[in-house]
């Protein structure tokens, strides 16, 4: 029997309202892997027709978190960033994504400043999923073609997030539209 959107939604919200911390999180985790092991779901949303861009699949009306589709046709490496009080998974769908995360080395009492280092570096493939709990700084780097759903607690506008500048030693919040990738 196969599994659908709704059913990974649904079970989401049982599972988010049971724990909303990251022992619920986790959970999620393993519920997306199963997800993305769904043949039909993955040409249904991110299958070689799928309109490049990001698109939300399901926001959750009571707990607010988000499932979106991440259709990229060109390659990206992005910058260091956090999102903020929300977490995010990463699910792959097609393609690869290189995950990097990193560990904030000052105490973070400075305005602006922000002192980071790489703690860890990985390779998600289809069907794996990682998470970034709250305020975690990391970049992702995909190449041409890549596809991802991602699960954010919140729709990720609505609040501050952090950029950060490792040569810098820098860091900017601000509110910023949702990511929408190198399409």
């Amino acid at each position: 029997m196969a599994y659908t959107l709704d059913q990974f939604a649904a079970e989401c919200r049982e599972l988010l309202k049971a724990d909303a911390g990251p022992a619920g999180r986790r959970q999620v985790v393993g519920k997306l892997e199963t997800l993305l092991r769904e043949d039909d779901f993955i040409d249904a949303y991110c299958g070689p027709d799928a309109e490049p861009g990001a698109h939300v699949l399901y926001e959750d009306p009571a707990l607010g978190f988000q499932v979106l589709a991440h259709v990229m046709n060109n390659a990206r490496k992005g910058g260091p960033h956090d999102h903020g009080s929300s977490w995010a998974i990463y699910g792959q769908a097609v393609a690869h994504t290189d995950m990097t995360e990193y560990r904030r080395l000052d105490d973070g009492s400075a305005d602006g400043k922000a002192e980071i280092e790489i703690d860890r570096e990985y390779r998600l493939e289809r069907g794996q999923a990682g998470i970034f709990d709250d305020g975690k700084v990391h970049s992702i780097a995909y190449p041409d073609g890549a596809r991802f759903i991602r699960v954010t607690g919140c729709d990720l506008s609505t609040i501050p997030r952090g950029r950060y500048d490792m040569a810098a030693g820098t860091m900017e919040m601000s509110y910023r539209e949702n990511y929408k990738g190198s399409q």
